[in-house]
């Protein structure tokens, strides 16, 4: 029982006598366990007798030893040579059972995460502390907690490139996680829709945005708000998608044997991998411009505003405005995955810096780096794509002529004009991301 009360003592950081809510909360947190609040809630329901809000040692005992009677043989199971200990190897092994592929280095980290005497191997105790802190059901559970250890999404609605393992090398192993984050994908952009239409007739409009707004919501009512939504919902998952995809094969051919990459190739990556996806979607973006800034139903959906544009113009009109946009998604994404990755590896020096609030502010860095160096492509390239719907709109024939064309109308403010919006956004989404995607897939996980 020795260890038993050495981990008591070790959560019980004040020295009470008692294992608080915050206690048992910081040290999941540490790694990596979600959601907290809810695994916390569930420990306690069950085990804290006299429902004081904590735990005593006596109730904990019970606790640690019915997670010790659940794992004993799913221990041993992991363990494959037998030889009392959970190694690189093993680790390795249970993926490849579970269908995902991870490399050395990435299977090093989870053993890291258990490994308290730094003999890179996991014996029962130490891998009994960690699934006492854990408290996953089952082995499934258990590699979905160290997978979500190190995702996290951000800004716009987009999930960063993932750099946890090699398993982006088999399309397979997306399943659970990408339909789950295409899901709250979904759920977010729908939530903030009438953030991102705001942002988009600022970027036209300039201050009468409002004042427009307001008019459209009288005759189009609350639904017009919502204008758009359906296509840029179409657009977000797929694109981020291909952007992971594309992002983990280059990673993984750039990382060769070392362990992580340089912010400048960090930088790269992003860069391409961001600008192959937007440019694959780049259409669904321009008819989301289309049906956010015309009144509700001029289109007959996104299909009659596609069929609409092609009649009246040509193919090329779907990539009108695509050279400043591609210009504005280089370092909008570069600079993103090169901030957000450089964060993270930072971070991971450290247990305590991977909590909630500082996962969301890491990850807002982030993105808000991306949109302050690119902002102003961003609104030259609205305003391309506004040319064929708005018969007041600048009507630039090149990126440049479009950067004078907004100057001389708005002054220097007009190149970020929507910016506020865009900020305000992207703090609903990416907590509305983070905490549906680990809700989701755990749901899913479960039913598939």
């Amino acid at each position: 029982m020795d260890h038993f009360r050495g981990l008591f003592d070790k959560l019980d950081k004040n020295e009470d006598g008692f294992i608080s809510t915050e206690e048992l909360k910081s040290e999941m947190r540490r790694i990596g366990v979600e959601p907290v609040c809810e695994k916390v809630q569930a420990i306690l329901s069950k085990y804290d007798q006299n429902e004081d809000g904590r735990l005593s040692y006596q109730e904990f005992l019970i606790y640690m030893m019915d997670r010790e009677k659940k794992w004993k043989i799913d221990f041993h199971a992991l363990d494959r040579n037998k030889c009392g200990a959970i190694d690189l190897e093993d680790i390795i092994s249970l993926f490849m059972e579970l269908g995902l592929v991870i490399s050395k280095p990435n299977a090093k980290r989870i053993i890291q995460m258990m490994d308290e005497d730094n003999s890179m191997t996991v014996d029962w105790e130490e891998f009994l502390q960690h699934i006492i802190i854990n408290p996953a059901e089952n082995i499934g559970e258990l590699v979905s907690s160290w997978k979500h250890n190190l995702v996290f999404d951000v800004g716009e609605s987009r999930s960063m490139p993932i750099e946890l393992t090699q398993q982006e090398t088999d399309l397979s192993i997306w399943g659970n996680f990408i339909l789950a984050a295409g899901l709250a994908d979904a759920v977010s952009r729908t939530v903030t829709a009438p953030i991102d239409l705001l942002k988009t007739r600022l970027q036209v409009f300039g201050s009468k945005a409002v004042s427009l707004g307001f008019r459209e919501l009288q005759t189009g009512g609350f639904r017009s708000l919502w204008q758009g939504n359906a296509v840029n919902v179409l657009k977000g998952t797929p694109q981020s998608t291909l952007q992971c995809f594309i992002y983990a094969q280059m990673r993984m051919y750039t990382l060769g044997d070392r362990d992580s990459l340089s912010v400048h190739q960090r930088f790269g990556l992003g860069c391409v991998s961001g600008a192959v996806a937007h440019a694959v979607f780049y259409p669904l973006e321009v008819l989301k411009v289309g049906l956010n800034l015309q009144p509700a139903g001029t289109y007959n959906g996104v299909l009659g505003c596609a069929r609409l544009i092609y009649q009246n113009e040509s193919v090329s009109a779907f990539y009108r405005g695509f050279k400043p946009s591609i210009l504005c998604m280089i370092p909008y994404a570069g600079v993103e995955c090169a901030v957000h990755q450089s964060i993270m590896s930072w971070a991971r020096q450290d247990p305590e810096h991977f909590s909630d609030s500082k996962l969301f502010l890491f990850s807002f860095a982030a993105f808000a780096s991306g949109q302050a160096t690119s902002y102003p492509l961003a609104v030259i390239r609205t305003h391309q794509q506004a040319q064929a719907f708005c018969s007041n709109s600048q009507k630039p024939t090149d990126a440049l002529q479009g950067l004078f064309g907004i100057y001389e109308k708005y002054g220097v403010r007009g190149f970020y004009n929507g910016m506020g919006a865009s900020f305000v956004r992207a703090v609903p989404c990416a907590l509305l991301n983070y905490t549906l995607t680990s809700k989701f897939e755990t749901l899913l996980s479960s039913l598939l």
